[in-house]
């Protein structure tokens, strides 16, 4: 009985090991994949349709509207929106391809509101304003969408500013250089700026000098606080003045900056307050008081 037991336990042992090892090398994910490949050779067709669908579908479109409307739009307006690209943080999206995106939008909005008119109204002329309104709102909402990103990058360098031209700071006065003074700040910080810092970093390993990376972030950042420190520094190599003096003046000044710009918004917080309150609050407080006298007077002058 016992030899009877042992041998069921072996085979069932020897059992779920086959089903295991055969289970193993069907359920192998590169061995499959390089079984497949190497089988059968693969087709254009077959390399086209494994690309996203966004690929394959939206951007030939876009790239078709862009070299449309690339051939009306105005260089100087090109010119701009290639800063504005920078300022954003988007400098690896072509102005072409932004362009491409402008048109795209400008045509779903024309025909989702034309629809939504349509199906609201079913007026003709209502369709055809919503067409037109629509098509304006489309082809301008890719503008709001990069000034807000700029906008908000350059509030993110602004807050981050301070503290990082405190570390830069007390770098450079414990012995470093300015440039491995920046190489700290990277390490020790994330953010926009960091990246600014970075890439000038980057710029000149690669030959250009200190004065035109500096001045590289001056024009890809709209930051006023940030195109002044970058000019004193600017000066202050040109001139041979003390890195540090310098550096200390500019962290004080940039601390009572961001006081200054706290209080201000302290100020203000009364009077944005007042809003809610006026708008809100006192309607309903004025509906709790009145609403009881109004109700009697109305029944007094019933009675009469």
């Amino acid at each position: 009985m016992e030899a009877l037991v042992f041998a069921v336990l072996m085979a069932g042992g020897i059992l779920l090991i086959a089903v295991y090892l055969v289970m193993g090398s069907q359920l192998d994910p590169v061995q499959a994949r390089l079984q497949q490949i190497a089988v059968r050779p693969r087709s254009l067709e077959e390399l086209e349709l494994q690309r996203p669908l966004s690929e394959r579908l939206l951007k030939p479109i876009i790239s078709g509207i862009s070299r449309l409307i690339a051939r009306f739009y105005p260089a100087n307006t090109v010119r701009g929106l290639a800063l504005k690209l920078k300022r954003a943080g988007m400098e690896t999206t072509s102005t072409e391809f932004f362009l491409g995106v402008k048109g795209f939008a400008a045509l779903v909005g024309a025909i989702a509101v034309s629809s939504i008119a349509n199906l609201i109204t079913a007026d003709v002329t209502l369709t055809i304003l919503g067409a037109v309104g629509g098509l304006f709102l489309g082809f301008m909402a890719p503008d709001y969408y990069l000034t807000s990103k700029a906008s908000g990058r350059g509030n993110g360098i602004l807050a981050q500013l301070p503290d990082a031209l405190d570390l830069l700071t007390i770098s450079v006065e414990a012995g470093l250089g300015f440039d491995a003074a920046l190489v700290k700040v990277q390490e020790k910080m994330k953010g926009p700026l960091t990246e600014e810092f970075k890439r000038a970093s980057q710029e000149q390993r690669v030959g250009k000098s200190r004065q035109e990376a500096l001045r590289g972030i001056s024009e890809r950042v709209e930051v006023k606080e940030l195109q002044s420190f970058i000019s004193a520094i600017i000066q202050a190599d040109q001139l041979g003045v003390s890195m540090s003096k310098v550096l200390r003046i500019q962290s004080e000044q940039l601390r009572m900056e961001r006081r200054q710009r706290a209080e201000e918004k302290a100020a203000r917080a009364p009077i944005l307050i007042m809003l809610p309150t006026v708008g809100c609050i006192f309607p309903s407080l004025f509906i709790v008081i009145l609403a009881p006298a109004a109700l009697s007077a109305l029944s007094s002058c019933g009675s009469f």
